[in-house]
């Protein structure tokens, strides 16, 4: 544990002697850039910053690359903060502050993020979901890591299922996309930072975004089935389902709520819940799908009825 913390500082140290606060003549900025903030935080959690990207000293446009302001290109001008306080007086916050409960605006703090970071947000970000309710940048991301937690596709639902509870839930049913595996990751489907589409898919709609993987599913198909073609969501959860198949319903009544009883009768009563004479051996406690097999389409001359 020593040797590490020592590496760290050594690394720090390099750092900091290769890369002087470029706004050391500015009052507002710390007079000796990092080096003033490290005389203090110098706990482990502000230490990792330097195994990640942030404080790499040969990145010429990234916070610590050679005269660029370390510490305060993302924490601002922070020079009556790291200053000298006279007994009694509560010192000075920095110039923006990171994290829950921060006192800087969410619009300050992402613009902070933004002004390295625009190209990787797009232009969807502006009025989507998360722009609208106030996510910070910092809600999702952790700067002082050396990696990310929300880049990583095994960690990243952690950190999306911090607030969609209801897909946490859903993701650990019987039946699920392989999420809790580590295989995928909220980002496979949705587009994070903002699309044009209602639920932000990283294709323009539900179908497209399927059809990336599951593309044997895209047809097109001389015999279509309708609910197929116009919303994966209509037979299936995506999150996860406690039916095969990430059905929403079990068969038959899955189908049944569509198609009419009239043919296959699959409960043994009738319209007034008097026991039904004749239910159908076929489908009493059955399935659709033991005959009706094509499902999602049939390019068989005669699978007209989505059996072949």
């Amino acid at each position: 544990m020593r040797l590490t913390t020592l590496i760290i500082a050594v690394a720090a140290f390099c750092i900091l002697a290769a890369s002087p606060a470029g706004g050391q003549d500015d009052p507002n900025f710390s007079r000796e850039g990092a080096d003033t903030c490290l005389s203090c935080h110098e706990d482990d959690a502000v230490l990792a910053l330097f195994k990640g990207p942030h404080a790499n000293p040969t990145d010429p446009n990234g916070p610590f690359g050679h005269g660029q302001l370390q510490c305060e290109a993302c924490h601002g001008p922070s020079g009556d903060h790291a200053g000298r306080v006279r007994r009694g007086q509560e010192r000075p916050a920095p110039g923006a502050v990171f994290g829950a409960d921060s006192p800087t605006p969410v619009d300050t703090q992402n613009g902070l993020c933004m002004d390295c970071h625009t190209a990787d947000t797009g232009f969807g970000w502006h009025g989507n979901d998360h722009d609208i309710n106030e996510i910070a940048c910092t809600d999702c991301h952790t700067s002082h890591t050396a990696q990310d937690p929300v880049l990583v596709t095994s960690t990243q639902p952690e950190v999306c299922f911090d607030c969609h509870q209801q897909q946490r839930t859903q993701s650990l049913k019987p039946y699920a996309h392989p999420i809790r595996q580590g295989k995928m990751d909220c980002s496979s489907c949705h587009s994070n930072h903002g699309a044009t589409n209602d639920l932000q898919f990283v294709q323009q709609t539900l179908n497209d975004t399927c059809f990336d993987c599951h593309a044997e599913k895209r047809g097109p198909y001389l015999w279509e089935h309708a609910p197929v073609s116009e919303d994966c969501g209509n037979c299936h959860n995506p999150h996860g389902s406690n039916h095969p198949g990430m059905l929403s319903m079990r068969g038959p009544m899955l189908c049944q709520s569509c198609h009419s009883q009239a043919g296959h009768p699959s409960i043994p009563a009738d319209g007034d819940g008097l026991p039904d004479e004749m239910p159908s051996q076929f489908m009493l406690g059955q399935n659709c799908m033991n005959c009706h097999t094509q499902s999602h389409g049939s390019n068989h001359p005669s699978g007209s009825r989505l059996m072949r």
